[in-house]
């Protein structure tokens, strides 16, 4: 008997909701994926979790799953209430990239946390980093270019211009994090 991994599972799921509906969506997690697995020596038996939550972040974007607006609420939702997916990916998709902070300027902070707990620390900072060291395309780059990007793009002014700017002192903190354990990892003696 052949056993499906999470990854496995996550990547046809996540290209049926956003491949043909949201092409650069698509090819960002799928980036945002390859990010998770290049950083999976730091994660050991959670490596293959996180790139099922890496590919899956932004399912919550896909005009069948979107209901509120809030992209990680409604990804997070559809995963648990639709998908049956593991708990520990639904609350890595709710909680990605600092949602908390954008839940909270929308006015659905209490909601999302009480929906989705936050207890994850390593692997929260494992897929902001994979995100946000990941353009809209799915190439690499870093933090501060992909909040500049996100900035622009949205406006300064913008709910998510606001958002991003404030969340960036955390997203710089995360990406120092894992960057930390990566050099640790490497610094091991095989």
């Amino acid at each position: 008997m052949t056993t499906t991994t999470l990854s496995e599972w996550a990547y046809p799921l996540a290209e049926s909701l956003l491949a043909e509906p949201l092409p650069r969506r698509w090819a960002h997690s799928q980036g945002v994926a390859e990010r998770a697995r290049i950083i999976s020596p730091v994660l050991g038996k959670d490596a293959d979790l996180l790139e099922a939550a890496a590919v899956l972040h932004d399912v919550g974007y896909s005009p069948g799953v979107a209901k509120t607006g809030f992209h990680p609420l409604d990804g997070a939702r559809y995963l648990r209430d639709v998908a049956q997916a593991n708990e520990r990916i639904v609350r890595l998709v709710a909680h990605h990239s600092c949602a908390w902070m954008e839940a909270e300027a929308r006015g659905l902070r209490e909601d999302l946390e009480s929906e989705f707990p936050r207890d994850l620390p390593h692997l929260d900072d494992a897929l902001c980093f994979c995100d946000m060291n990941t353009t809209p395309v799915g190439t690499p780059t870093n933090p501060v270019d992909r909040v500049n990007e996100i900035a622009s793009r949205y406006g300064p002014d913008s709910l998510i211009g606001t958002f991003i700017r404030r969340a960036e002192p955390e997203i710089l903190a995360c990406t120092a994090r894992v960057l930390k354990r990566v050099a640790a990892v490497k610094r091991q003696p095989t």
